[in-house]
Protein backbone atom coordinates (compact mmCIF):
# COMPACT_ATOMS: atom_id res chain seq x y z
CA UNK A 1 0.00 0.00 0.00
CA UNK A 2 0.67 3.84 -0.49
CA UNK A 3 3.38 5.15 2.32
CA UNK A 4 3.58 6.72 5.51
CA UNK A 5 4.34 10.10 3.98
CA UNK A 6 0.74 10.52 1.90
CA UNK A 7 -1.18 9.25 4.84
CA UNK A 8 -0.02 12.37 6.90
CA UNK A 9 -0.34 15.06 4.50
CA UNK A 10 -3.84 16.11 5.49
CA UNK A 11 -3.09 13.55 8.10
CA UNK A 12 -5.14 11.32 6.59
CA UNK A 13 -5.48 12.69 4.04
CA UNK A 14 -7.30 11.67 1.27
CA UNK A 15 -6.07 9.45 -0.87
CA UNK A 16 -8.43 8.35 -3.74
CA UNK A 17 -9.60 4.62 -4.12
CA UNK A 18 -12.40 3.23 -5.35
CA UNK A 19 -12.17 0.21 -3.94
CA UNK A 20 -15.88 -0.62 -5.53
CA UNK A 21 -16.52 -4.25 -4.59
CA UNK A 22 -19.41 -5.93 -2.63
CA UNK A 23 -19.84 -6.88 1.37
CA UNK A 24 -19.08 -9.62 2.14
CA UNK A 25 -19.93 -12.02 5.54
CA UNK A 26 -17.43 -11.30 8.32
CA UNK A 27 -14.03 -13.30 7.86
CA UNK A 28 -15.11 -16.98 9.46
CA UNK A 29 -12.27 -17.87 12.80
CA UNK A 30 -9.20 -19.84 11.82
CA UNK A 31 -6.80 -19.11 8.93
CA UNK A 32 -7.43 -22.21 7.05
CA UNK A 33 -7.64 -19.84 3.91
CA UNK A 34 -4.75 -17.53 4.89
CA UNK A 35 -3.10 -18.23 1.89
CA UNK A 36 -1.65 -15.02 0.15
CA UNK A 37 -3.27 -15.21 -3.18
CA UNK A 38 -6.50 -14.89 -4.89
CA UNK A 39 -8.88 -17.88 -4.41
CA UNK A 40 -11.95 -17.32 -6.41
CA UNK A 41 -12.95 -16.34 -9.88
CA UNK A 42 -14.36 -12.67 -10.85
CA UNK A 43 -17.96 -12.63 -9.44
CA UNK A 44 -20.87 -12.09 -11.67
CA UNK A 45 -21.68 -8.20 -11.85
CA UNK A 46 -24.75 -6.78 -10.36
CA UNK A 47 -27.08 -5.17 -12.90
CA UNK A 48 -26.35 -1.45 -14.84
CA UNK A 49 -28.37 1.28 -12.20
CA UNK A 50 -29.51 4.55 -14.68
CA UNK A 51 -26.82 6.06 -16.50
CA UNK A 52 -24.20 3.66 -16.22
CA UNK A 53 -21.85 2.01 -18.58
CA UNK A 54 -18.75 -0.96 -18.09
CA UNK A 55 -15.61 0.01 -19.45
CA UNK A 56 -12.90 -3.48 -19.07
CA UNK A 57 -9.43 -2.77 -19.56
CA UNK A 58 -6.66 -5.02 -19.34
CA UNK A 59 -2.79 -4.86 -19.94
CA UNK A 60 -1.25 -4.65 -23.16
CA UNK A 61 0.61 -8.35 -23.35
CA UNK A 62 1.60 -10.84 -20.72
CA UNK A 63 3.75 -10.17 -17.85
CA UNK A 64 6.54 -12.72 -16.34
CA UNK A 65 7.03 -11.30 -13.05
CA UNK A 66 10.49 -11.21 -11.52
CA UNK A 67 11.02 -9.67 -8.23
CA UNK A 68 14.14 -7.87 -7.82
CA UNK A 69 17.04 -7.44 -5.08
CA UNK A 70 16.80 -11.05 -4.13
CA UNK A 71 12.98 -11.12 -2.71
CA UNK A 72 10.03 -12.66 -4.00
CA UNK A 73 7.54 -9.57 -4.21
CA UNK A 74 7.42 -8.27 -7.54
CA UNK A 75 5.93 -4.74 -8.15
CA UNK A 76 4.66 -3.77 -11.83
CA UNK A 77 2.90 -0.71 -12.50
CA UNK A 78 1.39 -0.63 -16.02
CA UNK A 79 -0.27 2.12 -18.13
CA UNK A 80 -3.53 1.33 -19.40
CA UNK A 81 -5.88 3.73 -21.51
CA UNK A 82 -9.64 4.41 -20.92
CA UNK A 83 -9.78 6.81 -23.85
CA UNK A 84 -11.83 8.85 -22.28
CA UNK A 85 -13.58 11.72 -24.45
CA UNK A 86 -15.50 13.29 -21.71
CA UNK A 87 -15.37 13.29 -17.98
CA UNK A 88 -17.21 10.26 -16.20
CA UNK A 89 -17.32 9.16 -12.53
CA UNK A 90 -16.63 5.90 -11.78
CA UNK A 91 -19.30 4.32 -9.48
CA UNK A 92 -17.57 0.56 -9.02
CA UNK A 93 -14.71 -1.38 -9.90
CA UNK A 94 -13.86 -5.19 -10.37
CA UNK A 95 -10.60 -6.28 -10.79
CA UNK A 96 -9.91 -9.46 -12.99
CA UNK A 97 -7.06 -10.96 -12.05
CA UNK A 98 -5.99 -13.36 -14.48
CA UNK A 99 -3.58 -15.85 -12.66
CA UNK A 100 -5.09 -16.38 -9.11
CA UNK A 101 -1.12 -18.10 -8.22
CA UNK A 102 0.52 -14.89 -8.15
CA UNK A 103 -1.45 -11.56 -7.50
CA UNK A 104 -1.42 -10.50 -4.23
CA UNK A 105 -3.39 -7.36 -4.44
CA UNK A 106 -3.66 -4.49 -7.27
CA UNK A 107 -4.11 -1.00 -7.26
CA UNK A 108 -5.19 1.80 -10.08
CA UNK A 109 -4.07 5.31 -9.96
CA UNK A 110 -5.40 7.91 -12.01
CA UNK A 111 -3.08 10.15 -13.85
CA UNK A 112 -3.42 13.73 -15.66
CA UNK A 113 -1.91 14.32 -19.39
CA UNK A 114 1.26 15.76 -17.47
CA UNK A 115 1.79 13.12 -15.30
CA UNK A 116 0.71 10.49 -18.46
CA UNK A 117 4.06 11.63 -19.93
CA UNK A 118 5.89 11.07 -16.98
CA UNK A 119 4.51 7.39 -16.86
CA UNK A 120 5.33 6.51 -20.11
CA UNK A 121 8.76 7.97 -19.93
CA UNK A 122 9.58 5.14 -17.08
CA UNK A 123 8.28 2.86 -18.68
CA UNK A 124 10.11 3.07 -22.07
CA UNK A 125 13.16 3.30 -19.86
CA UNK A 126 12.56 0.17 -17.42
CA UNK A 127 13.23 -3.54 -18.98
CA UNK A 128 10.19 -5.30 -20.57
CA UNK A 129 6.67 -4.18 -19.88
CA UNK A 130 5.84 -1.63 -17.28
CA UNK A 131 8.06 -0.60 -14.48
CA UNK A 132 9.06 -1.24 -10.79
CA UNK A 133 7.25 0.56 -8.54
CA UNK A 134 6.82 -0.71 -4.46
CA UNK A 135 4.49 1.39 -2.19
CA UNK A 136 2.73 3.51 -4.91
CA UNK A 137 2.72 4.45 -8.34
CA UNK A 138 6.02 6.35 -8.63
CA UNK A 139 4.01 9.06 -10.02
CA UNK A 140 3.88 12.09 -8.62
CA UNK A 141 0.60 13.01 -7.11
CA UNK A 142 -1.38 10.40 -8.71
CA UNK A 143 -4.81 9.50 -7.37
CA UNK A 144 -5.65 6.24 -6.28
CA UNK A 145 -8.95 5.37 -7.60
CA UNK A 146 -9.34 1.37 -7.56
CA UNK A 147 -8.24 -1.65 -5.78
CA UNK A 148 -8.67 -4.97 -5.34
CA UNK A 149 -7.19 -7.46 -2.34
CA UNK A 150 -8.36 -10.79 -1.86
CA UNK A 151 -11.79 -11.19 -1.12
CA UNK A 152 -12.74 -7.56 -1.99
CA UNK A 153 -15.36 -7.74 -4.96
CA UNK A 154 -17.51 -5.07 -6.48
CA UNK A 155 -19.43 -2.99 -3.88
CA UNK A 156 -22.17 -0.15 -4.96
CA UNK A 157 -22.56 2.54 -2.22
CA UNK A 158 -25.29 5.05 -2.94
CA UNK A 159 -25.58 6.03 -6.35
CA UNK A 160 -24.73 9.87 -5.90
CA UNK A 161 -21.41 9.17 -5.23
CA UNK A 162 -18.30 7.94 -7.40
CA UNK A 163 -14.90 8.96 -7.85
CA UNK A 164 -13.68 11.80 -10.27
CA UNK A 165 -12.55 10.99 -13.89
CA UNK A 166 -11.70 13.58 -16.19
CA UNK A 167 -11.72 13.64 -19.73
CA UNK A 168 -8.20 12.13 -20.84
CA UNK A 169 -7.39 10.50 -18.00
CA UNK A 170 -4.98 7.18 -18.24
CA UNK A 171 -4.96 4.75 -15.52
CA UNK A 172 -1.96 2.99 -13.85
CA UNK A 173 -2.96 -0.49 -12.99
CA UNK A 174 0.13 -1.68 -9.99
CA UNK A 175 0.20 -5.04 -9.49
CA UNK A 176 1.77 -6.77 -6.52
CA UNK A 177 3.18 -10.66 -7.61
CA UNK A 178 3.96 -12.98 -4.46
CA UNK A 179 6.24 -15.61 -5.60
CA UNK A 180 6.26 -17.29 -2.47
CA UNK A 181 5.59 -21.13 -2.11
CA UNK A 182 5.24 -20.92 -5.98
CA UNK A 183 7.72 -23.63 -7.30
CA UNK A 184 9.54 -23.64 -10.90
CA UNK A 185 8.15 -21.03 -13.50
CA UNK A 186 5.44 -18.40 -12.43
CA UNK A 187 4.30 -18.31 -15.28
CA UNK A 188 2.57 -15.00 -17.32
CA UNK A 189 -0.45 -12.82 -15.76
CA UNK A 190 -2.64 -10.56 -17.91
CA UNK A 191 -4.92 -9.19 -15.46
CA UNK A 192 -7.50 -6.52 -16.18
CA UNK A 193 -10.60 -4.77 -14.59
CA UNK A 194 -14.19 -3.58 -15.15
CA UNK A 195 -14.95 -0.02 -14.46
CA UNK A 196 -18.46 0.69 -13.86
CA UNK A 197 -19.09 4.56 -14.92
CA UNK A 198 -21.37 7.24 -15.40
CA UNK A 199 -21.53 10.83 -17.42
CA UNK A 200 -23.76 12.37 -14.76
CA UNK A 201 -22.07 14.32 -12.63
CA UNK A 202 -21.78 13.11 -8.88
CA UNK A 203 -20.25 13.95 -5.24
CA UNK A 204 -16.54 12.89 -5.14
CA UNK A 205 -15.38 10.17 -3.08
CA UNK A 206 -12.05 10.02 -1.67
CA UNK A 207 -10.27 7.45 0.73
CA UNK A 208 -8.06 8.25 3.67
CA UNK A 209 -5.50 6.22 4.76
CA UNK A 210 -5.37 5.06 8.56
CA UNK A 211 -1.78 3.71 9.24
CA UNK A 212 -0.44 2.13 12.67
CA UNK A 213 3.40 0.79 13.01
CA UNK A 214 4.38 -3.40 13.17
CA UNK A 215 6.81 -4.14 15.63
CA UNK A 216 6.48 -8.02 15.96
CA UNK A 217 9.03 -9.64 17.44
CA UNK A 218 10.36 -13.43 16.91
CA UNK A 219 8.40 -16.05 19.16
CA UNK A 220 10.45 -17.57 22.22
CA UNK A 221 10.85 -20.78 20.13
CA UNK A 222 12.30 -18.91 17.34
CA UNK A 223 16.08 -17.47 16.63
CA UNK A 224 18.49 -16.47 14.05
CA UNK A 225 20.09 -13.32 12.73
CA UNK A 226 16.95 -11.27 11.20
CA UNK A 227 14.98 -11.54 14.80
CA UNK A 228 17.25 -8.48 15.71
CA UNK A 229 15.34 -5.88 14.99
CA UNK A 230 17.99 -3.81 13.26
CA UNK A 231 19.30 -6.93 11.11
CA UNK A 232 15.10 -7.44 9.38
CA UNK A 233 15.13 -3.56 9.08
CA UNK A 234 18.16 -3.64 6.91
CA UNK A 235 16.35 -6.53 5.07
CA UNK A 236 13.43 -5.22 4.32
CA UNK A 237 15.57 -2.12 3.00
CA UNK A 238 17.67 -4.01 0.72
CA UNK A 239 14.39 -5.53 -0.92
CA UNK A 240 12.10 -2.02 -1.39
CA UNK A 241 14.64 0.87 -0.56
CA UNK A 242 15.61 3.05 2.25
CA UNK A 243 12.45 4.67 1.74
CA UNK A 244 10.46 1.45 3.55
CA UNK A 245 13.02 2.17 6.12
CA UNK A 246 11.99 5.27 6.81
CA UNK A 247 8.57 5.02 6.91
CA UNK A 248 8.95 3.11 9.75
CA UNK A 249 10.87 5.26 11.49
CA UNK A 250 8.54 7.95 11.13
CA UNK A 251 5.27 5.65 12.05
CA UNK A 252 6.92 4.77 15.15
CA UNK A 253 7.70 8.28 16.44
CA UNK A 254 4.44 9.71 15.45
CA UNK A 255 2.31 7.02 17.02
CA UNK A 256 4.08 6.29 19.81
CA UNK A 257 5.84 5.43 22.16
CA UNK A 258 6.04 2.10 21.15
CA UNK A 259 6.93 -0.91 22.59
CA UNK A 260 7.35 -4.37 20.68
CA UNK A 261 4.65 -6.47 20.27
CA UNK A 262 1.69 -8.63 18.96
CA UNK A 263 -0.50 -5.34 19.60
CA UNK A 264 0.00 -1.65 18.09
CA UNK A 265 -2.17 1.18 17.47
CA UNK A 266 -2.23 5.38 16.65
CA UNK A 267 -4.48 7.75 17.17
CA UNK A 268 -4.90 9.95 13.89
CA UNK A 269 -6.49 13.23 13.81
CA UNK A 270 -9.11 14.44 11.61
CA UNK A 271 -7.93 17.85 9.62
CA UNK A 272 -11.49 18.51 8.02
CA UNK A 273 -15.28 17.25 7.97
CA UNK A 274 -16.11 14.46 6.24
CA UNK A 275 -18.31 11.97 6.06
CA UNK A 276 -17.38 8.00 6.15
CA UNK A 277 -19.29 5.20 4.05
CA UNK A 278 -17.45 2.06 3.88
CA UNK A 279 -14.22 0.88 5.63
CA UNK A 280 -11.86 -1.86 5.22
CA UNK A 281 -8.68 -3.33 6.98
CA UNK A 282 -5.74 -4.55 5.53
CA UNK A 283 -3.11 -6.96 7.19
CA UNK A 284 -0.76 -9.79 5.36
CA UNK A 285 -0.24 -13.37 6.49
CA UNK A 286 0.19 -12.33 10.11
CA UNK A 287 -2.77 -10.35 10.84
CA UNK A 288 -4.97 -11.30 13.85
CA UNK A 289 -7.67 -8.64 14.07
CA UNK A 290 -8.27 -4.70 13.04
CA UNK A 291 -10.24 -2.55 14.38
CA UNK A 292 -11.11 1.52 13.39
CA UNK A 293 -12.51 3.19 16.47
CA UNK A 294 -13.48 7.13 16.30
CA UNK A 295 -12.53 9.19 19.13
CA UNK A 296 -11.99 6.33 21.60
CA UNK A 297 -12.05 7.11 25.26
CA UNK A 298 -14.91 9.49 24.79
CA UNK A 299 -18.29 9.90 25.08
CA UNK A 300 -18.46 10.35 21.44
CA UNK A 301 -16.64 7.10 21.02
CA UNK A 302 -17.92 4.53 17.98
CA UNK A 303 -16.22 1.78 16.29
CA UNK A 304 -16.59 2.05 12.82
CA UNK A 305 -14.61 -1.14 11.97
CA UNK A 306 -13.92 -4.38 13.65
CA UNK A 307 -12.92 -7.70 12.22
CA UNK A 308 -11.96 -9.81 15.46
CA UNK A 309 -10.78 -12.83 13.49
CA UNK A 310 -9.31 -11.21 9.83
CA UNK A 311 -8.46 -13.60 7.71
CA UNK A 312 -5.89 -11.94 4.37
CA UNK A 313 -8.33 -13.55 2.14
CA UNK A 314 -11.67 -11.73 3.08
CA UNK A 315 -10.18 -8.42 3.03
CA UNK A 316 -14.04 -6.88 1.73
CA UNK A 317 -14.95 -3.67 1.94
CA UNK A 318 -17.55 -3.05 4.69
CA UNK A 319 -20.49 -0.46 3.74
CA UNK A 320 -21.48 1.59 7.08
CA UNK A 321 -25.03 0.64 8.04
CA UNK A 322 -25.09 4.82 7.97
CA UNK A 323 -22.66 6.91 6.94
CA UNK A 324 -20.65 8.53 10.04
CA UNK A 325 -19.81 12.11 10.02
CA UNK A 326 -16.00 13.10 10.83
CA UNK A 327 -15.53 16.66 12.07
CA UNK A 328 -12.14 18.48 12.57
CA UNK A 329 -10.57 17.61 15.63
CA UNK A 330 -11.70 14.03 15.84
CA UNK A 331 -9.27 11.31 16.42
CA UNK A 332 -9.59 7.95 14.49
CA UNK A 333 -7.94 4.86 16.42
CA UNK A 334 -6.36 2.00 13.94
CA UNK A 335 -5.16 -0.97 16.11
CA UNK A 336 -4.13 -4.21 15.04
CA UNK A 337 -2.87 -7.23 16.61
CA UNK A 338 -0.09 -9.77 14.60
CA UNK A 339 0.54 -13.51 15.30
CA UNK A 340 4.36 -14.17 15.06
CA UNK A 341 2.83 -17.79 16.09
CA UNK A 342 1.52 -17.82 12.54
CA UNK A 343 4.51 -18.22 11.00
CA UNK A 344 4.77 -21.72 11.69
CA UNK A 345 1.57 -22.98 10.33
CA UNK A 346 1.40 -21.18 6.79
CA UNK A 347 3.11 -23.32 4.22
CA UNK A 348 3.96 -19.93 2.74
CA UNK A 349 5.88 -18.52 5.24
CA UNK A 350 7.22 -22.39 7.14
CA UNK A 351 10.63 -22.43 5.20
CA UNK A 352 11.70 -18.64 5.67
CA UNK A 353 14.17 -18.00 8.40
CA UNK A 354 12.21 -16.30 11.51
CA UNK A 355 12.39 -12.49 11.32
CA UNK A 356 11.10 -9.86 13.54
CA UNK A 357 8.78 -7.92 11.65
CA UNK A 358 8.06 -3.99 11.08
CA UNK A 359 6.08 -2.51 8.13
CA UNK A 360 6.66 -3.73 4.74
CA UNK A 361 5.73 -4.33 1.19
CA UNK A 362 6.71 -8.28 1.30
CA UNK A 363 3.57 -10.90 1.97
CA UNK A 364 6.24 -12.26 4.45
CA UNK A 365 6.28 -8.73 6.04
CA UNK A 366 3.09 -7.30 7.94
CA UNK A 367 0.88 -3.87 7.50
CA UNK A 368 -1.76 -2.47 9.33
CA UNK A 369 -3.51 0.20 7.71
CA UNK A 370 -7.28 1.16 7.66
CA UNK A 371 -8.71 2.58 4.88
CA UNK A 372 -12.16 4.50 4.65
CA UNK A 373 -14.19 5.77 1.90
CA UNK A 374 -15.30 9.11 2.30
CA UNK A 375 -17.28 12.75 0.32
CA UNK A 376 -16.61 16.27 1.96
CA UNK A 377 -21.16 15.94 2.34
Amino acid sequence: MNRLAQAAALLLAVVLLASCGAAAPAAPAGHEGHGGHATTSTPAAAPLRAGERFVSLTMAEPYTPGPPNGGTDDYRCFLIDPKLASQVFLTGAQFQPQNVDLVHHAIFFRLGPEQAAQARKLDAEAPGQGWTCFGDSGIDEASWVAHWAPGTNETLINPKYGYQLPSGSQLVMQVHYNLLGVDGKPGTDRSGIRLRVTDQTLTPLETAQFPAPVELPCTPKESGPLCDREEAVKDVSKRFGREIEQQSAELAQFCGPVEPGPTQHCDLPVQGPAVVHATAGHMHLLGRAIKMELNPGTPKARTILDVPDYDFDDQSLRVLPEPVQLEKGDVVRVTCTHDAGLRAQLPQLQKLPPRYVVWGDGTSDEMCLGLAIISAT
